[in-house]
């Protein structure tokens, strides 16, 4: 019955509604765009009071523990988030945060991006952070942007969007667990800062894949993220007798990083030579990762 009656109520106010549709959406539309005017006001309000400030763009988890350090180093800063309940709460707890769209120009520019020293994007929405790094480069060209990231699945195109850091958790809890351990076995201190400072100006290269098993997600970033695969060289492979150079991937865009023969690591040079019983260590994408060992072992990719 309820069912019924739902179906006639909405039969009979139908026509009302197509008859006033106009007005409706002009009721709605201008409520929208007098939030929006507002929304705009308050943060203007705030922006317009700073000058080399950090913009932080979403202030969950991290964008609030790094509100922290900002304010240990009395550096000012504004946040924005699209969360109304998070920012009702941080607001009224004394944080300097205020609703807004990150992603639209009104807003960046009411937030001081114009005379802000960096803009940091806390949370890990690839699409959303192309989106405002093609608006800073386009309005704000000089604002420094750094992006965090889960993974590094998207490093290389958050830099060509123009991110000026690029900052993978995955990588820098890895990195930092390494960092323990040295300190930790006695290695000194300023030996450990210097090979974290290498090793970030390297871009991560030295984490750049590894290699996966079962019990590793399965999840669709997972499934297309570069791993290491080791491929033992039997007798019959294609590869035996020719150079590094000579071996071909074509279009999989398979690396080398590593060979090993009799157990020892050995220099893959263009001119190294395979023989029966090294182990070629591959990097590249799942797939890419079966055509480059077919063409090793068959020399063909098919």
């Amino acid at each position: 019955q309820m069912v019924l009656a739902a179906s006639l109520l909405s039969m009979l106010i139908a026509p009302f509604i197509i008859q006033r549709n106009l007005r409706i959406a002009e009721f709605f539309s201008g409520t929208y765009t007098r939030n929006r005017k507002h929304q705009i006001e308050s943060i203007q309000s705030v922006g317009k009071q700073l000058k080399d400030h950090v913009i932080i763009c979403g202030f969950g988890r991290s964008g609030q523990y790094l509100s922290r350090f900002l304010k240990e180093e009395k550096i000012p800063f504004i946040a924005l988030d699209i969360d109304p309940t998070r920012v009702q709460e941080a607001a009224s707890a004394g944080e300097n945060v205020m609703y807004g769209d990150a992603g639209k120009r009104l807003v960046l520019d009411a937030a001081g991006a114009s005379k802000a020293k960096a803009l940091i994007i806390s949370y890990d929405d690839p699409p959303s952070a192309i989106k405002i790094l093609h608006l800073v480069n386009d309005y704000f060209p000089n604002l420094p942007v750094v992006v965090r990231t889960v993974d590094d699945a998207n490093m290389e195109r958050f830099r060509d969007a123009g991110a000026s850091e690029v900052v993978p958790e995955v990588l820098e809890g890895s990195l930092m667990l390494a960092s323990h351990a040295l300190v930790l076995l006695g290695v000194p201190l300023n030996r450990v800062v210097k090979r974290i400072r290498v090793f970030r100006e390297e871009r991560y290269k030295m984490f750049k894949g590894f290699f996966h098993g079962i019990s590793d997600g399965d999840e669709a970033v997972e499934r297309a993220a570069p791993r290491l695969h080791s491929v033992s060289i039997n007798a019959l492979a294609y590869c035996i007798g020719k150079p590094v150079k000579e071996i071909y991937f074509g279009l999989c865009k398979a690396e080398i990083t590593a060979i090993r023969r009799d157990a020892s690591p050995v220099e893959s040079t263009p001119d190294f030579v395979f023989k029966e019983g090294d182990v070629v260590v591959l990097l590249a994408k799942p797939h890419d990762l079966v055509l480059a060992e077919k063409i090793l072992l068959t020399g063909k990719s098919e």
